[in-house]
């Protein structure tokens, strides 16, 4: 048997893309396992989470993420621009189409710029009550976890943003597990410490949820470190993030957009 996959990567964000648009490819009781084995970036692939695309009878397609760990997450910023130029690519779609997702249909627009894939992601709304998060407690959420002031949003996923003047001293390995797993978060959260560079700038850095790990880059985690800093005042509706992988645009004017690229890596086979 052989299984056809897709690598593509956003801002350094990477997935393996599975393509079921004809039909199922990895049954639903293997998608974990196979996750888990074939993101492994020494005996599998490599990658932080595996997408598969199909067919949805709510939108044009319908996008599902397993992560390392085997979990599923609701929704990415960057693995939905991934999917949306492997879709755009095959002419599955045009320049613009809708995705499901557990996180709710979302609205993608695409384009070509000198050769460079570009597309918009319409962002959940951000979430800032903590029944929403989730987070145990009433009201918004601020808490102080390991010496740390901490808010929280959701942006499709659970994410805690935490601001900080020197970002390239924190030790993410170290404090991010102890508030991923923090008590207050009964689903977990993403870790998002973030450095104000700018009069609308944002440095951000993200322990990631389900990769266990710190990644390049995480689409979810800088709107929602954009939409906290709004929300606090810090930042207008326009704003400019940079991360290891590269940069953002997170649009707060109305729907929450974001505006990045994604690139295809390479193409391959799996033989069982």
């Amino acid at each position: 048997m052989e299984l056809h996959f897709t690598k593509l990567q956003g801002n350094g964000n990477d997935f393996i893309l599975i393509d079921e648009y004809k039909g199922v490819a990895i049954p639903d009781e293997m998608k974990a396992e196979f996750a888990a084995l074939y993101c492994d970036r020494r005996f599998g692939i490599g990658g932080d989470g595996v997408l598969y695309l199909s067919l949805s009878q709510k939108a044009d397609l319908k996008m599902r993420l397993l992560q390392p760990d085997g979990s599923e997450a609701e929704m990415c910023g960057n693995g939905i621009r991934c999917f949306a130029k492997y879709a755009y690519d095959r002419g599955y779609v045009r320049k613009s189409c809708t995705v499901e997702t557990p996180a709710g249909i979302i609205p993608v627009e695409m384009n070509y710029q000198d050769d460079s894939f570009f597309a918009t992601i319409g962002m959940p709304e951000p979430k800032f009550m903590r029944k929403d998060i989730p987070a145990t407690g009433e009201g918004e959420y601020k808490e102080e976890i390991e010496g740390f002031e901490v808010y929280a949003v959701n942006t499709g996923v659970p994410h805690a943003v935490i601001f900080t003047d020197a970002l390239d001293t924190v030790d993410l390995a170290k404090i991010g597990p102890k508030i991923r797993r923090h008590e207050t978060f009964p689903k977990g959260a993403n870790v998002n410490f973030v450095e104000r560079s700018g009069k609308d700038t944002l440095r951000v850095r993200t322990f990631e949820r389900g990769v266990e790990d710190e990644t390049l880059c995480c689409g979810t985690g800088a709107t929602a470190s954009a939409a906290v800093a709004h929300h606090l005042g810090y930042v207008g509706t326009k704003v400019e993030i940079e991360t290891k992988g590269g940069p953002l645009v997170s649009h707060l004017d109305g729907q929450a957009k974001m505006e990045g690229p994604a690139t295809t890596v390479f193409s391959g086979t799996i033989t069982f």
